[in-house]
C-alpha cells in the first residue's frame, strides 16, 4: 500500500517516522494522518497502546502503512531498533493521538506501554518528537497535565495544540500535524529570508452585494506560502477571497479588492526587506467606475450598463518600490499553443521587470479552481522549465527549487 508515497511531494523524503498512538477515540485519525505522511513522502512505522488496540485494529495500520505494527515489545527490542542509538533509528516520533495518560508517563520517565518506551528512548537518544494531545477538556485544563506539557516543551518536545470545542480537547487537524511534521523535518533552504505572496482573486464591488471577480480559489498562493514556510522562511500572505483556509502559523493579510491588494503589497514591501515575492494572485484587471451605495434593483433596472476602469498592475510596481527583490509573475491564459503563452509570458517578464514568469493555461481543471496545475517557468537568459501537471503542493515546491537555483546564481 506504499503506492501513494510522494504523490503530494517529498518535503520527507527518505525520512523515517514513528507514528504512536494512544488510547484515545481520536486514534480514528491516526490512519488518516499515516497516510497523509505518506503522501509526502515518509516511511511510516506505527507504534500502539494496548488500549489504542481496543479502538483500531493494528492490521488496518499494517495496511494503511505497509510496515508490520509494533503492539508489544519482544526480544527483538522494537523500542531499539525504532528509536535506539543506530543507523536504522526513525527521524521522527509522533504521538498522535497523546492522551493525559501518556503525557504523565513519559514526563515521569514511566515506560510501561510500547510507546513510552520508545518515546523514553526518543528523548534520551536526541529524536525530534511531536505529541498532538486528545483529551476531554476538563483533563486539558487539570493544572498537573498543564504542567507536564509545559515540562515536555521545556524539553523540545513539539506539541501540536488540540482545538477546544464541545467539552473536548480535540486532536488537531490532519493538515495541521502533518505542517508539523514537515516543517520540523523538511530542508530550511530559505531559513532568514523573507519572502511575500499574494493569492486568491479579488472582488471589485458593483454595489453592497454584487461584484465582479474571477474563478481563482487561492490554492496556488496557498501553497506556495506553506512551502516557503515549511522551508524555513518568514513569510508574508496577502491574499483575497479564498476557498481554502491557510493555517494559524501563516502570517496572512486578507484583502478584497485590487487596490487594497496593491496597498498591502506596497505596506510590506515598504516595512520589509522582501527577498522574494511571488505574485500568485488573480486580481480584477477591471473595476466599476462608480459603486452604487444601495442595492441595485433589477425590477427597476432590468437593464444595467458598467463603465468600468482599469485596476493598479500591482506587478508592474514591485521593482519600482524594491529593485532587489526576486519578483516572481504569474501569468493565466486560457487554452493557447505554448509557444504563445511562453510569448506572452516574455511579454510579461519584460514590462514588469520579473526575474521569473510562472505561466500556465486554465481549463481541464488546472489552474483557476483545481486541484492541480501545469507551468512553464521562464527565467532571465530565456531559459524555459516545464512542470507537467501535478498538485499545486508539487508545483510550489518545484517553483522554490527553481527560485533557489536562480538566487545562488546571483549571489
Amino acid at each position: 500500500m506504499k503506492d501513494i508515497v510522494g504523490s503530494r511531494g517529498n518535503e520527507l523524503g527518505e525520512k523515517k517516522i514513528a507514528l504512536c498512538v494512544t488510547g484515545s477515540v481520536a486514534a480514528i485519525h491516526s490512519p488518516i494522518i499515516a497516510r497523509e505522511l505518506m503522501r509526502h513522502g515518509a516511511d511510516v512505522h506505527v507504534v500502539m497502546t494496548s488500549a489504542a488496540q481496543r479502538l483500531v485494529r493494528a492490521e488496518l495500520f499494517e495496511w494503511a502503512t505497509g510496515n508490520s505494527v509494533v503492539t508489544e515489545l519482544t526480544g527483538k527490542t522494537e523500542h531499539i531498533q525504532l528509536a535506539g542509538e543506530w543507523v536504522g533509528k526513525v527521524d521522527l516520533v509522533l504521538v498522535a493521538p497523546c492522551t493525559a495518560n501518556t503525557v504523565s508517563k513519559f514526563v515521569n520517565g514511566v515506560d510501561d506501554t510500547p510507546v513510552t518506551t520508545v518515546l523514553s528512548c526518543a528523548l534520551g537518544t536526541g529524536i525530534p518528537i511531536i505529541i498532538a494531545p486528545a483529551m476531554h477538556e476538563p483533563m486539558a485544563k487539570n493544572p498537573f497535565v498543564a504542567a507536564n506539557l509545559d515540562r515536555l516543551k521545556k524539553q523540545r518536545v513539539e506539541v501540536v495544540e488540540p482545538r477546544i470545542e464541545e467539552g473536548k480537547a480535540k486532536i488537531a487537524g490532519v493538515e495541521q500535524v502533518v505542517d508539523a511534521v514537515i516543517k520540523r523535518l523538511g530542508k530550511k533552504d530559505f531559513r532568514g529570508m523573507n519572502i511575500l505572496v499574494t493569492g486568491g482573486p479579488t472582488m471589485e464591488p458593483i454595489d453592497p452585494v454584487r461584484v465582479i471577480s474571477n474563478r481563482s480559489s487561492g490554492r496556488m498562493g496557498l501553497a506556495l506560502a506553506e512551502e516557503a514556510g515549511r522551508r524555513g522562511a518568514q513569510v508574508n500572505l496577502i491574499t483575497g477571497p479564498s476557498k481554502v483556509d491557510p493555517p494559524d502559523w501563516l502570517r496572512v493579510v486578507k484583502i478584497e479588492s485590487t487596490e487594497e491588494m496593491a496597498k498591502a503589497v506596497e505596506k510590506s514591501l515598504k516595512n520589509s526587506k522582501i527577498n522574494v515575492a511571488i505574485l500568485a494572485a488573480a486580481p480584477a484587471d477591471y473595476a466599476p467606475e462608480e459603486k452604487s451605495k444601495e442595492k441595485i434593483s433589477s425590477r427597476s433596472k432590468p437593464r444595467l450598463s458598467l463603465t468600468l476602469k482599469a485596476t493598479p498592475k500591482i506587478v508592474n510596481s514591485i521593482k519600482k518600490l524594491s529593485p532587489k527583490t526576486f519578483l516572481v509573475a504569474f501569468k493565466a491564459e486560457p487554452k493557447i499553443s505554448t509557444k504563445e503563452l511562453i510569448r506572452r509570458a516574455e511579454t510579461l517578464m519584460r514590462e514588469s521587470q520579473a526575474d521569473m514568469v510562472a505561466a500556465n493555461m486554465t481549463g481541464d481543471g488546472t489552474a483557476f479552481g483545481g486541484e492541480d496545475n501545469e507551468v512553464y517557468l521562464l527565467s532571465r537568459g530565456s531559459k524555459v522549465a516545464h512542470i507537467p501537471r501535478t498538485s499545486k503542493q508539487n508545483v510550489a515546491a518545484k517553483i522554490l527549487d527553481v527560485v533557489k537555483e536562480e538566487l545562488k546564481g546571483r549571489t
